[in-house]
This record gives C-alpha cells, structure tokens and sequence, in this order.
C-alpha cells in the first residue's frame, strides 16, 4: 500500500511520500533508544509543562489539523475539530495527573518484614505504537500523552493513508519543547513493523486496528516476550428494553452507528430490541437514518461523509449483499451513491440470522443491523454472541435490568442510557478478540511502566530472619 493522502470525497490522490530507507529506520531508533536514556531522568513537572503546551497547540490549531484528517480519511469536519479538542483534553488529563498515577503505592512494610516497602512505575523505553486511520489524532494521543509523560519515548507507525497527520504529530511534540527523538513518526509500510518490533531496542507496542493485524504484533511481540496493547474491532450490541426512552434511545442509536461515517470501532452495530417495542423503535430509527445528510465532509451541514477507501465501500457492500441474497431486508439504504467519491448511504436492515456474515462480521460503515428479542435473556444471549467484546450499550429505566445488563453483557465497557465513548478518566479497551489491556485513566499510563516492587531494610550489622528486617 502506497504512503498518500488519498482524498475519499473526490478518489483523487493529493500526495505521496516515500518511506524510509532500512539505513534510516535503524538511525530512528537508534535515536529513540539514546533518546530514552536522557528523558527518563526528566521530572514529572517537565514533562507537564510541554504536554500543557502541546495541548495548547491542538487548540489554537484545532481548524488546520480538521483539515487534515477530513482530507486524509472523509471524516467530518466538525467531528474532525472535535478530535482535536479531545485530544487536547486527554494531554492536560495526564499533564495533570501523572504524578498522581506514578506516585510510589505503599505497601504493609510490617506484614513483609520490612522497613520500608512499597511498587515504583517506571518507564520502559522505547513503544512501537501501530495506530488506524478512522481517528488518526485522538487514538495516537491516547497513546503518546500517557507513554511521554511516563517517561517512556514512542515510535509511531501509522496507516499509510494518513502520512500528513502522522507527521503533524511528531511535529506537534517536537513544538511543544520535547527532546529531540522523544516521539517519531516511520514512514513505513505494514511489512516492516516486524523489524521493528523484533529489535531489542523497542521494549513494547501497542495496536490499535483489526483483529488479523493484532494477532500478528501480539505472535511478534510474545515471541520476545514484549508487552502489548490491542484495541482491535467491535461488534457492539445496542439493547433497547420496553422501559426504555424510545426516542431518544433511537437518536443515540442513529449518532451512535453513523459517527465517523460509520467507521468506529465502538459504535452501536447490531440493535437488539425488545418485540414489544421494536415496531415503534424501528420507525423511528429508520426515519433518523433517512434524514441523515451525506455529502461533503468540508461542508458543516454535512452529517455522513465517505467511507475511507473504494475497497472499504466495497467491503460494507459485500457484507449487505450477502444478508439481503439470504433473505434480509433492506430499510433505507443498501446501495453505493453515485458519483465521485467513496459515499455508502446510512442503512439499517432486519432478518439477520446466523447463515449470513453480517451477524459474525463486523460492519465498518454506517449499515445498521435490527433484531428482536422476548425478553432480556435473550438479549444478553444475543448480544455476547459475538466474538467480539468492545463496548455494549442498554437502555432501560429498571435498576434489576439495568445490574443483569452490567454483570452479564460479555464486553471491556457497559453504558447504561447513553453512548459508548472514551474518556480520559475511564479505562477504555476489549476483551474477547477485541484485544486486551486498557488504555487511558490511570490503566493507560501504567500500561507501560515496570511496576517494580521494593523492599527495603537498612543494614544494621549481622543477624536476622532471613527476609526480615530486624
């Protein structure tokens, strides 16, 4: 795959790069290697001060950065602004808080025979972050604001289709004051990430993407015994119960499914929703759909821009012609937009059963899939059928449902009334194959540091049980 921004409005190619050469890929990590020797000794209040300002940054240059992302992978323009503050957000989150996340736990000194015991967070060393195009800044951030302020460097291998914004981020830390070397961006295809990961220099990764690519950095990675993140897909179920509010739950739904035009990994695909209201659930949904606006991802009206790429628009298309070829049927939507462009119209469907990809599959684009359930055991049922487990919305007024939804729903987050999303204060990440190990609050900044323990007795001469202080 080709290192260019490929503009997914009109199909045209705006430009190419070249990727490194292997000479250069060494001398990169060579710097971040030689590069973490230095910045580990940085204070906490250093490193605050320059994730302050590049927050900062994101702010001040939050409508050129939309720009960016909008032309690099058809999000909207304003969802595009948004991610940006966001992730300003998530910088002054762990600005502010790391010293808090890397302060020294105290343990029972007494129980363990100690003068003084306690776990210590330190920084490993250089991460290999293998990240998406579908929100290029805000899952990079997420990464890079815990790790740099960790004390650990990162090395920044992105989707090939957004370079632009993958430099614009080594350039954003390299403004705000960071050391030279501290964060990177390769230009590099997919098949050289195993070098990478494979050199003793790099400690760890992290990936966010899709399931075959996290089974292979997860293979690289345990064979040298390296740790790893993985945010991989979603088949996200969205439960709507009798006591539910209808309307809003079908306004949700509908943001829920088409945000970034479809293409999240925790939006809400598969509804699932009680027979006793799903005729008046599904007329209200279907008619949010309909009046989706699709066009333009620079125009502010815009609702729904294109999908990535010509072979994502053709991948969704499958996915929907197989279900309706075995007997599904079709809302609104259900055909490529003419013109040029990557355009894939809001869908929602019903019939979908188990002889069809769509229930196994996950569905990158905005096609919504409708079923109907007796109660709230078959809704649980339906909903871990999946194998995967992201991010489970329920709707229902019942605290007894709403405590069955949480114990029981098979998944990394459950939201209750509202939409899954990510926040700086909440653990965020799967199970299942959606991967493992959290990302952001305090999870996200430890995920990377050596929790070291410590015992400590001050010598006093010979004598004493062995493993006590005395």
């Amino acid at each position: 795959m080709p290192i260019a921004t490929t503009n997914p409005a009109t199909g045209q190619v705006e430009r190419t790069f070249e990727s490194l050469s292997e000479a250069e890929i060494e001398e990169r990590i060579d710097i971040a290697a030689q590069s973490f020797l230095v910045y580990r000794d940085t204070t906490l209040s250093r490193r605050a001060e320059w994730m302050l300002r590049a927050a900062d940054i994101l702010d001040d240059e939050a409508d050129r950065i939309a720009l960016t992302m909008t032309t690099e992978m058809g999000k909207t323009i304003a969802a595009a602004r948004a991610e940006a503050q966001k992730s300003a957000k998530a910088c002054r989150f762990y600005a502010d808080r790391a010293e808090e996340f890397m302060s020294d736990i105290p343990a029972d000194s007494e129980a363990v025979g100690a003068q003084n015991a306690f776990v210590s967070f330190q920084p490993l060393g250089p991460v290999l972050a293998v990240m998406p195009w579908n929100f290029p800044l805000w899952q990079v951030i997420r990464f890079a604001a815990p790790a740099l302020m960790a004390g650990n460097v990162g090395l920044l291998k992105h989707s090939s289709n957004v370079p632009q914004t993958a430099l614009s981020i080594e350039d954003l830390f390299r403004r705000a004051g960071f050391p030279k070397g501290v964060f990177q961006t390769l230009l590099i295809g997919s098949e050289e990430v195993e070098r990478v990961l494979r050199d003793p220099r790099v400690r760890a990764a992290t990936l966010t993407g899709s399931e075959p690519a996290g089974r292979s950095v997860a293979a690289i990675a345990g064979s040298e015994v390296k740790p790893t993140v993985l945010e991989l897909g979603g088949s996200d179920p969205f439960i709507v119960m009798p006591s539910a509010n209808l309307e809003r739950a079908a306004e949700v739904g509908v943001a829920s499914r088409c945000m970034n035009n479809g293409q999240s990994c925790i939006a809400a695909k598969r509804f699932i929703v009680h027979e006793r209201i799903a005729e008046e659930f599904e007329r209200r949904f279907v008619e949010r759909m309909r009046a989706l606006r699709v066009g333009d991802p620079r125009e502010p009206e815009t609702e729904v821009g294109p999908l990535v790429s010509e072979q994502a628009r053709a991948d969704v298309h499958a996915l929907v012609q197989d279900a309706t070829a075995k007997g599904a049927e079709v809302l609104c939507g259900g055909e490529p937009l003419p013109g040029p462009g990557w355009y894939y119209p809001p869908t929602a469907m019903r019939g979908i059963t188990g002889e069809m990809r769509m229930f196994h599959e996950e569905v990158f684009g905005p096609v919504a899939a409708l079923y109907r359930v007796t109660d709230i055991s078959e809704a649980i049922n339906l909903a871990n059928a999946t194998a995967f487990g992201l991010g489970s919305n329920a709707w229902t007024q019942k605290p007894e449902e709403q405590q069955r939804f949480i114990r029981e729903l098979e998944a990394g987050q459950v939201f209750i009334n509202g939409m899954t999303t990510s926040f700086p204060e909440l653990p965020f990440g799967g199970i299942k194959n959606s991967g493992f190990g959290r990302e952001l609050a305090a999870e996200g900044i430890r995920a990377f540091c050596n929790l070291k323990t410590v015992w400590v007795c001050a010598a006093r001469g010979e004598g004493g049980e062995m493993g006590r202080c005395e």
